[in-house]
């Protein structure tokens, strides 16, 4: 077998697993912050991993008239999370650097909230669809964002391989370019949307829809689907750093690695600190709030095809 398949292979294979392993973990800190910010003892750093082996360990219940969308979407929303893993460099090169490229990267992060409608539709409550009709509308004001971001790493290094972008070309190679300046704000006052967090976290509103898209899950699907926004919470924090903060990416193994692992954890505190100290916006809030960070990401798309 050629070396560079090899490396696709079993790079990709070891991408998957660390999101899989850390991904409850990352939610367990989540967790323990916010109790901590909050006066209260919180669970265990491990409570995450035990809830999921208790859901996937109950009966699976389906009625005879569950639409099979509703099952699909489940699978669908895991397997496109992991994909994307596989195309993100993680303290190395993206492992799939030379099966795709960033446009193949959109597609999917599109899809992969493109699944959370589908859940919901399948679904048909009135829970399930206020909370998609609030999710597609967020989508369509908030997924520009992360393309924007992408295309103007493209511009800058005149590529669309991943490792090329993806390894702080928003910075023009080594310039600190106004473009680069103004998505970093963009991104860093988006970041909590893009990971379903308070507050943006509309779509699902525990106190308000009851999780809205999920509200019809339970067992082993619900496992899942809490499973893909564990681990969204990891591919898009590797994003980011790949993006706008990729220093010290070509250290040694393990200093690299270790490396881009720490700036991960601390972006993980950092979104945890948002969403314990912050109220939930409502739905007519959060779209401005897009709206007016679409206006700035379009000036940046304008003044990186100056160069500037």
């Amino acid at each position: 077998m050629d070396l560079g398949v090899a490396w696709t292979i079993v790079g990709g294979f070891l991408n998957v697993c660390v999101v899989l392993a850390v991904a409850p973990f990352f939610q367990g800190v989540l967790r323990k912050l916010t109790a901590r910010i909050q006066s209260r003892q919180g669970p265990p750093l491990l409570q995450p991993y035990f809830d999921l082996l208790k859901l996937l360990g109950k009966e699976d219940i389906e009625s005879g008239e569950t639409p099979a969308m509703q099952r699909f979407a489940v699978y669908l929303a895991l397997a496109t999370v992991l994909t994307i893993a596989c195309l993100v460099p993680m303290g190395f090169g993206a492992p799939m650097n030379g099966s795709g490229d960033v446009i193949l990267l959109i597609y999917l992060l599109t899809l992969s909230g493109i699944c959370t409608l589908l859940a919901g539709l399948a679904a048909g409550s009135t829970y399930s669809l206020v909370g998609i009709s609030r999710e597609m509308m967020v989508m369509i004001a908030l997924e520009p964002l992360f393309v924007i971001a992408i295309v103007v790493g493209a511009m800058h290094t005149q590529s669309l391989r991943l490792n090329t972008v993806l390894n702080g070309s928003v910075y023009a190679a080594g310039d600190f370019p106004w473009s680069g300046a103004l998505m970093l704000v963009v991104m860093l006052l988006s970041f909590q949307a893009f990971v379903q967090r308070v507050p943006f976290d509309t779509s699902e509103a525990e106190t308000e829809l009851m999780e809205g898209p999920l509200m019809e899950y339970s067992g082993p699907k619900l496992a899942l689907f809490k499973y893909a926004q564990f681990a969204r919470l990891v591919i898009y924090s590797a994003l980011f750093v790949a993006l706008f903060v990729p220093w010290g990416s070509h250290w040694m193994f393990p200093l690299g690695w270790l490396l881009f692992w720490t700036k991960v954890f601390v972006l993980v505190v950092l979104v945890t600190a948002v969403a314990a100290t912050h109220a939930r916006y409502r739905i007519d809030q959060a779209i401005r709030f897009f709206a007016s960070l679409i206006v700035v990401a379009f000036v940046a798309l304008g003044l990186a095809s100056y160069g500037y």
